[in-house]
């Protein structure tokens, strides 16, 4: 009997069951399909700054994401021989519109409130640092709005998660794909097994990280939680160079290029279940998104679309910790587009807790039924 059952194989549950597993703890992972094949594959990579005035826990959270992810890049790459991508490339933020930039400016001011290194650019300055934006026209000119954020970093996904699943395998966790879990059977306030095509498995604690699918799980158990599925459709150009070297943000898109001359465009928030299948719309905008910005993607070819899936919250924020009424039940799950940015730190203070320890943050308001 293995002393932690983790259910769901995204990055959540791969990063969670490798901080277990070197802290001494025998886990086993289970996923639906291929682990790490979900929303963390489908995802831009983003690692956004977080500040050092950090007071609500959500807060506290990114902060140590961000102090975990170079460290974590480090030591999966020492490891496993994989490098996970992580670069640290800065942020370019962009608003074109009047109401755009006065929320922009909003923004900037609470991150530096926060201990975020912002910076505002002139148009002159933004076509030095970024020569490969479309240069604005005279009438957009006075209305274009620019920051940069020079410690803004990405990962990539497939690498990051192929280093896991590896780090994880060394670290003596069973990874078991293609498991569904069925039945949970409960007995005296605790899951003394889960029913799944493979049999029924049985470990002393259990922690749900299945994405978007957590809210079907816990339904069994009569446990409503307000996860839901947003649909985040994707392109991937391929250029001969990178034409930008930043994370380039508006409102909910944004252009992430990669070293090898690959740039991705994203995304789109779609609530209609779980569709995962691209269209012929999704796409045309972000094309038009990311050419618009960009205009030499005009010539570069799309070399691949597709969609996934994201955790999406009511409130925004992802629910960690025990589940109520079960002694031995956990969840991690609801991250929206925050997945991989968080795992770092989700693992380690989800572990704390599955170790009995304090944890670092406070997960009052991650707790489910809040």
């Amino acid at each position: 009997m293995h002393d932690v059952l983790i259910i769901g194989g995204g990055v959540i549950g791969l990063s969670l069951a490798w901080d277990l597993a070197r802290r001494g703890r025998s886990v086993r992972v289970i996923d639906r399909g291929q682990p790490g094949r979900e929303a963390s594959w489908a995802g831009a990579g983003i690692l956004p700054s977080a500040g050092q005035q950090a007071m609500h826990p959500y807060d506290q959270l990114c902060r140590l994401a961000s102090r975990l992810h170079p460290e974590w890049a480090a030591e999966l790459a020492a490891l496993t021989g994989i490098d996970t991508g992580y670069r640290r490339c800065g942020g370019i933020y962009l608003a074109h519109t009047l109401g755009e930039a006065a929320a922009l400016a909003g923004w900037a001011a609470d991150q530096r409130a926060q201990g975020v290194s912002v910076q505002r650019l002139t148009a002159e300055e933004l076509s030095e640092v970024e020569p490969g934006l479309g240069l604005p026209t005279r009438s957009t000119r006075q209305r274009q709005t620019a920051y940069v954020l020079s410690e803004e970093a990405q990962l990539r996904n497939p690498w990051h998660l192929r280093a896991l699943v590896a780090a994880c395998s060394q670290a003596g966790v069973l990874i078991t794909p293609h498991v569904a879990a069925g039945e949970v059977r409960i007995a005296e306030g605790r899951i003394t097994a889960i029913a799944t095509d493979a049999g029924p498995l049985r470990a002393r604690r259990y922690c749900f990280t299945a994405g978007a699918w957590t809210g079907q799980l816990l339904a069994r158990l009569g446990i409503p939680l307000g996860v839901m599925p947003i649909r985040g459709q994707m392109v991937l150009f391929r250029c001969e160079r990178p034409p930008v070297t930043h994370i380039i943000s508006q409102g909910s898109r944004y252009l992430v290029p990669r070293e090898d001359g690959r740039l991705l465009a994203g995304s789109t928030e779609e609530e209609v279940g779980f569709d995962k299948r691209t269209t012929e719309q999704g796409i045309a905008e972000l094309t038009h998104f990311a050419r618009s910005l960009v205009p030499t993607l005009s010539d570069a070819a799309i070399e691949q679309t597709w969609a996934g899936l994201r955790p999406g919250s009511f409130d925004g924020l992802p629910y960690l910790g025990r589940l109520p009424g079960l002694e031995n039940a956990y969840v991690a799950a609801g991250h929206f587009r925050s997945g991989l940015y968080l795992s770092p730190a989700t693992a380690v203070v989800m572990s704390e807790l599955l170790r009995d320890e304090t944890p670092q943050i406070d997960l009052a308001p991650f707790r489910v039924g809040r």
